[in-house]
Protein backbone atom coordinates (compact mmCIF):
# COMPACT_ATOMS: atom_id res chain seq x y z
CA UNK A 1 0.00 0.00 0.00
CA UNK A 2 1.47 3.44 -1.14
CA UNK A 3 1.17 6.96 1.64
CA UNK A 4 0.07 10.02 0.38
CA UNK A 5 3.10 12.92 0.90
CA UNK A 6 0.83 14.27 3.70
CA UNK A 7 0.16 10.99 5.76
CA UNK A 8 4.13 10.30 5.51
CA UNK A 9 4.99 13.39 7.00
CA UNK A 10 2.23 12.91 9.95
CA UNK A 11 3.39 9.52 10.37
CA UNK A 12 7.21 10.74 10.36
CA UNK A 13 5.94 13.44 13.14
CA UNK A 14 4.27 11.16 15.22
CA UNK A 15 7.11 8.81 15.44
CA UNK A 16 9.49 11.35 15.90
CA UNK A 17 7.27 11.82 19.20
CA UNK A 18 7.27 8.49 20.30
CA UNK A 19 11.01 8.45 20.38
CA UNK A 20 11.37 12.12 22.32
CA UNK A 21 8.79 10.56 24.79
CA UNK A 22 10.78 7.57 25.49
CA UNK A 23 13.79 8.76 25.90
CA UNK A 24 12.99 11.33 29.08
CA UNK A 25 13.89 9.30 32.26
CA UNK A 26 12.04 9.74 34.67
CA UNK A 27 12.52 8.89 38.71
CA UNK A 28 10.22 8.84 41.11
CA UNK A 29 10.64 10.42 44.37
CA UNK A 30 8.03 9.96 47.56
CA UNK A 31 7.88 11.38 50.73
CA UNK A 32 5.69 11.87 53.79
CA UNK A 33 5.88 15.52 53.71
CA UNK A 34 2.63 18.05 53.02
CA UNK A 35 3.43 20.43 49.88
CA UNK A 36 3.93 23.23 52.13
CA UNK A 37 6.74 22.18 53.86
CA UNK A 38 10.14 23.58 53.02
CA UNK A 39 11.40 20.07 52.30
CA UNK A 40 9.59 19.60 49.70
CA UNK A 41 9.79 22.58 48.06
CA UNK A 42 13.56 21.85 48.30
CA UNK A 43 12.79 18.77 46.45
CA UNK A 44 10.81 20.65 43.70
CA UNK A 45 13.80 22.87 43.18
CA UNK A 46 16.00 20.11 42.70
CA UNK A 47 13.87 18.51 40.19
CA UNK A 48 13.83 22.18 38.42
CA UNK A 49 17.41 22.14 38.05
CA UNK A 50 17.55 18.45 37.47
CA UNK A 51 14.88 18.89 34.40
CA UNK A 52 17.27 22.55 33.39
CA UNK A 53 20.44 20.74 33.35
CA UNK A 54 19.36 17.56 31.17
CA UNK A 55 17.61 19.47 28.70
CA UNK A 56 14.27 17.34 29.80
CA UNK A 57 15.84 14.12 29.34
CA UNK A 58 15.59 13.41 33.42
CA UNK A 59 13.38 14.47 35.60
CA UNK A 60 11.52 13.75 38.99
CA UNK A 61 7.94 12.94 40.21
CA UNK A 62 6.83 13.60 43.02
CA UNK A 63 4.66 12.38 45.53
CA UNK A 64 3.94 13.56 48.54
CA UNK A 65 1.89 12.87 51.67
CA UNK A 66 2.30 9.53 52.12
CA UNK A 67 0.72 8.53 48.68
CA UNK A 68 2.93 6.14 48.16
CA UNK A 69 3.83 4.43 52.06
CA UNK A 70 5.19 5.50 54.88
CA UNK A 71 9.25 6.44 55.57
CA UNK A 72 9.89 2.76 56.55
CA UNK A 73 7.71 1.83 53.54
CA UNK A 74 9.25 4.06 50.56
CA UNK A 75 12.48 2.60 52.21
CA UNK A 76 11.55 -0.64 51.55
CA UNK A 77 10.45 0.12 47.71
CA UNK A 78 13.67 1.85 47.11
CA UNK A 79 15.35 -1.76 48.27
CA UNK A 80 13.66 -3.51 45.57
CA UNK A 81 13.57 -0.86 43.14
CA UNK A 82 9.95 0.07 42.89
CA UNK A 83 10.56 3.16 43.65
CA UNK A 84 13.40 5.88 42.85
CA UNK A 85 13.90 8.19 45.58
CA UNK A 86 12.13 9.18 48.89
CA UNK A 87 13.30 11.42 51.76
CA UNK A 88 14.13 10.13 55.77
CA UNK A 89 14.29 11.56 58.72
CA UNK A 90 18.02 10.71 59.77
CA UNK A 91 16.51 9.10 62.89
CA UNK A 92 14.72 6.72 60.41
CA UNK A 93 17.87 5.46 58.24
CA UNK A 94 19.95 4.56 61.48
CA UNK A 95 17.89 1.24 61.38
CA UNK A 96 19.79 0.58 57.98
CA UNK A 97 22.83 2.36 58.74
CA UNK A 98 23.62 2.05 62.96
CA UNK A 99 26.53 5.14 62.72
CA UNK A 100 23.85 7.58 61.55
CA UNK A 101 22.03 7.34 65.28
CA UNK A 102 25.09 9.91 66.43
CA UNK A 103 23.59 12.78 64.33
CA UNK A 104 20.05 12.00 66.32
CA UNK A 105 22.14 12.56 69.74
CA UNK A 106 20.81 14.97 71.88
CA UNK A 107 23.04 18.05 72.20
CA UNK A 108 25.60 17.46 70.18
CA UNK A 109 25.05 20.22 68.26
CA UNK A 110 26.21 23.78 69.23
CA UNK A 111 24.48 25.87 66.95
CA UNK A 112 22.80 25.74 62.87
CA UNK A 113 26.46 26.83 61.83
CA UNK A 114 27.74 23.70 63.62
CA UNK A 115 25.08 21.37 61.83
CA UNK A 116 26.15 22.69 58.64
CA UNK A 117 29.88 22.24 58.96
CA UNK A 118 29.49 19.14 60.05
CA UNK A 119 26.95 17.52 57.20
CA UNK A 120 28.61 19.50 54.65
CA UNK A 121 32.15 17.71 55.85
CA UNK A 122 34.08 14.60 56.01
CA UNK A 123 31.35 13.41 58.58
CA UNK A 124 28.41 14.10 56.96
CA UNK A 125 29.58 12.69 53.53
CA UNK A 126 31.07 9.44 55.07
CA UNK A 127 27.61 8.49 57.07
CA UNK A 128 25.87 9.09 53.50
CA UNK A 129 27.35 6.24 52.22
CA UNK A 130 27.29 3.93 54.82
CA UNK A 131 24.04 2.38 53.79
CA UNK A 132 24.63 1.35 50.80
CA UNK A 133 25.23 -2.56 51.36
CA UNK A 134 21.17 -2.36 52.26
CA UNK A 135 20.74 -0.99 48.60
CA UNK A 136 20.11 2.55 49.89
CA UNK A 137 22.31 5.31 48.71
CA UNK A 138 22.32 9.23 50.63
CA UNK A 139 22.20 11.92 48.45
CA UNK A 140 22.18 15.22 50.38
CA UNK A 141 21.42 16.04 53.94
CA UNK A 142 18.14 18.48 54.13
CA UNK A 143 18.27 20.66 56.84
CA UNK A 144 15.08 19.72 60.05
CA UNK A 145 16.03 21.99 62.42
CA UNK A 146 15.81 21.42 65.87
CA UNK A 147 13.22 19.05 67.41
CA UNK A 148 11.29 20.17 70.34
CA UNK A 149 8.35 19.12 72.61
CA UNK A 150 4.55 19.38 71.98
CA UNK A 151 1.49 18.83 74.01
CA UNK A 152 -1.81 18.46 75.46
CA UNK A 153 -0.10 19.95 78.99
CA UNK A 154 2.73 22.53 79.31
CA UNK A 155 6.36 21.19 79.48
CA UNK A 156 8.85 23.23 81.36
CA UNK A 157 11.17 20.91 82.97
CA UNK A 158 12.53 17.03 81.99
CA UNK A 159 9.94 16.29 85.03
CA UNK A 160 7.36 17.62 83.04
CA UNK A 161 7.63 14.84 80.52
CA UNK A 162 7.69 12.39 83.28
CA UNK A 163 4.78 9.52 82.59
CA UNK A 164 3.81 11.41 79.31
CA UNK A 165 3.11 9.34 76.19
CA UNK A 166 5.52 11.02 73.57
CA UNK A 167 5.29 10.27 70.16
CA UNK A 168 8.59 9.25 68.51
CA UNK A 169 9.60 7.89 65.10
CA UNK A 170 11.52 4.23 64.80
CA UNK A 171 14.68 5.28 66.00
CA UNK A 172 16.06 4.00 69.40
CA UNK A 173 17.88 7.17 70.12
CA UNK A 174 14.35 8.86 70.11
CA UNK A 175 12.93 6.51 72.16
CA UNK A 176 16.37 6.77 74.79
CA UNK A 177 15.92 10.85 74.99
CA UNK A 178 12.56 10.30 75.99
CA UNK A 179 12.56 7.67 78.39
CA UNK A 180 15.95 9.82 79.75
CA UNK A 181 12.97 11.89 80.82
CA UNK A 182 11.04 9.75 82.31
CA UNK A 183 8.30 9.83 79.71
CA UNK A 184 6.86 6.75 77.46
CA UNK A 185 8.22 6.50 73.97
CA UNK A 186 5.42 5.55 71.14
CA UNK A 187 6.01 5.13 67.77
CA UNK A 188 3.59 5.97 65.55
CA UNK A 189 3.69 6.75 61.94
CA UNK A 190 3.42 10.33 60.96
CA UNK A 191 0.44 10.22 58.74
CA UNK A 192 -1.54 9.00 61.93
CA UNK A 193 -0.03 11.15 64.68
CA UNK A 194 -2.88 13.88 64.52
CA UNK A 195 -5.51 11.31 64.86
CA UNK A 196 -3.89 9.71 68.08
CA UNK A 197 -3.31 12.89 69.64
CA UNK A 198 -7.02 13.94 69.13
CA UNK A 199 -7.90 10.47 71.08
CA UNK A 200 -5.23 10.61 73.71
CA UNK A 201 -3.04 7.78 72.13
CA UNK A 202 -0.51 9.73 73.08
CA UNK A 203 -0.15 13.05 75.05
CA UNK A 204 2.24 14.99 72.89
CA UNK A 205 4.91 14.22 70.01
CA UNK A 206 8.55 15.92 68.93
CA UNK A 207 9.33 17.84 65.50
CA UNK A 208 10.20 21.20 64.43
CA UNK A 209 8.37 24.52 64.18
CA UNK A 210 7.22 23.85 60.18
CA UNK A 211 6.68 20.52 61.07
CA UNK A 212 4.07 21.03 63.85
CA UNK A 213 2.59 23.53 61.79
CA UNK A 214 1.54 22.40 58.33
CA UNK A 215 0.65 19.02 60.32
CA UNK A 216 -1.69 21.16 62.22
CA UNK A 217 -0.76 19.28 65.29
CA UNK A 218 -1.02 22.79 66.90
CA UNK A 219 -4.80 22.42 67.07
CA UNK A 220 -4.80 19.42 69.76
CA UNK A 221 -1.75 20.50 71.26
CA UNK A 222 -1.43 24.12 72.73
CA UNK A 223 1.84 23.83 74.31
CA UNK A 224 5.05 23.99 72.15
CA UNK A 225 8.85 24.05 74.41
CA UNK A 226 11.29 25.14 72.81
CA UNK A 227 13.79 22.49 74.41
CA UNK A 228 16.05 22.01 71.09
CA UNK A 229 16.99 18.74 72.39
CA UNK A 230 18.09 17.41 69.06
CA UNK A 231 18.42 18.60 65.13
CA UNK A 232 17.98 15.29 63.45
CA UNK A 233 18.64 16.17 59.32
CA UNK A 234 16.24 14.71 56.71
CA UNK A 235 18.21 12.34 54.58
CA UNK A 236 17.78 12.52 50.65
CA UNK A 237 18.07 8.67 49.62
CA UNK A 238 18.05 7.28 46.47
CA UNK A 239 17.85 3.37 46.00
CA UNK A 240 21.12 1.75 43.97
CA UNK A 241 19.06 -0.40 42.18
CA UNK A 242 17.67 3.09 40.61
CA UNK A 243 21.60 4.76 41.13
CA UNK A 244 22.97 1.99 39.42
CA UNK A 245 20.65 2.38 36.42
CA UNK A 246 22.00 6.19 35.93
CA UNK A 247 24.72 6.81 33.35
CA UNK A 248 27.36 8.76 34.35
CA UNK A 249 26.23 12.15 32.93
CA UNK A 250 22.77 11.32 34.58
CA UNK A 251 24.18 10.84 38.21
CA UNK A 252 26.28 14.44 37.92
CA UNK A 253 23.46 16.14 36.90
CA UNK A 254 21.21 14.69 40.16
CA UNK A 255 24.37 15.21 42.50
CA UNK A 256 24.41 18.52 41.41
CA UNK A 257 20.98 18.90 41.59
CA UNK A 258 20.84 17.74 44.99
CA UNK A 259 23.62 19.96 46.36
CA UNK A 260 22.09 23.07 45.18
CA UNK A 261 18.32 22.42 46.58
CA UNK A 262 20.26 21.77 49.78
CA UNK A 263 21.94 25.42 49.72
CA UNK A 264 18.05 26.57 48.32
CA UNK A 265 16.33 24.78 51.27
CA UNK A 266 17.81 26.17 54.03
CA UNK A 267 16.96 29.09 53.76
CA UNK A 268 13.37 28.31 52.99
CA UNK A 269 13.93 26.56 56.44
CA UNK A 270 15.09 29.49 58.64
CA UNK A 271 12.24 31.64 57.26
CA UNK A 272 9.47 28.70 57.66
CA UNK A 273 10.48 28.59 61.09
CA UNK A 274 9.80 32.23 62.23
CA UNK A 275 6.79 31.93 60.04
CA UNK A 276 5.81 28.68 61.62
CA UNK A 277 6.38 29.94 65.13
CA UNK A 278 4.37 32.92 64.16
CA UNK A 279 1.09 31.17 62.98
CA UNK A 280 0.85 28.50 65.63
CA UNK A 281 1.09 31.29 68.36
CA UNK A 282 -1.20 33.30 66.76
CA UNK A 283 -3.72 30.11 66.87
CA UNK A 284 -3.71 30.10 70.73
CA UNK A 285 0.08 27.79 71.45
CA UNK A 286 1.82 28.83 74.31
CA UNK A 287 5.49 28.81 73.38
CA UNK A 288 7.25 27.99 75.88
CA UNK A 289 11.34 28.87 76.47
CA UNK A 290 13.03 26.11 78.67
CA UNK A 291 16.49 26.52 80.52
CA UNK A 292 17.84 24.22 77.87
CA UNK A 293 20.80 22.85 80.29
CA UNK A 294 18.31 21.31 82.38
CA UNK A 295 17.43 19.08 79.48
CA UNK A 296 20.88 18.55 78.54
CA UNK A 297 22.23 17.56 81.50
CA UNK A 298 19.24 14.73 82.14
CA UNK A 299 19.85 13.49 78.51
CA UNK A 300 24.05 13.31 79.66
CA UNK A 301 23.60 9.55 79.81
CA UNK A 302 22.59 8.89 76.80
CA UNK A 303 26.26 10.62 75.35
CA UNK A 304 27.94 8.69 78.12
CA UNK A 305 27.24 5.52 77.06
CA UNK A 306 28.75 5.72 73.99
CA UNK A 307 31.97 5.55 75.94
CA UNK A 308 31.98 1.87 75.36
CA UNK A 309 31.68 1.46 71.24
CA UNK A 310 34.17 2.97 70.07
CA UNK A 311 33.32 3.80 66.58
CA UNK A 312 30.16 5.69 67.62
CA UNK A 313 32.57 7.17 70.14
CA UNK A 314 34.66 8.63 67.89
CA UNK A 315 32.40 9.83 65.38
CA UNK A 316 30.64 11.86 68.53
CA UNK A 317 34.29 13.14 69.27
CA UNK A 318 34.81 14.24 65.51
CA UNK A 319 31.85 16.17 65.42
CA UNK A 320 32.58 18.00 68.67
CA UNK A 321 35.45 18.95 67.37
CA UNK A 322 33.98 20.14 63.97
CA UNK A 323 34.58 24.05 63.78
Amino acid sequence: MKYGPVFTFILLIFCSACAEITDIKYLKLAHSLDVTHPVHKGMEFMAERLAEKSGGKFQIEIYPSQQLGTERQCLELLQIGSLGMTKVSAAVMENFAPNIEVLSLPYIFRDREHVYHVLDGEVGKSLLQQSEKYWLRGLTYFDAGYRSFYSKEPIRTPEDVANKKIRVQESITAMNLVRSFGGAPTPISWGELYTALQQGVVDGAENNPPSFYTSRHYEVCKYYTLNEHTSVPDILVIGTVAWNRLNDAEKQWLSESAAEATTYQRVLWQKAEQEALDAVKAAGVEIIIPDKSLFAEKSRSILDAYKDQPEKNQLIQDIQAVQ
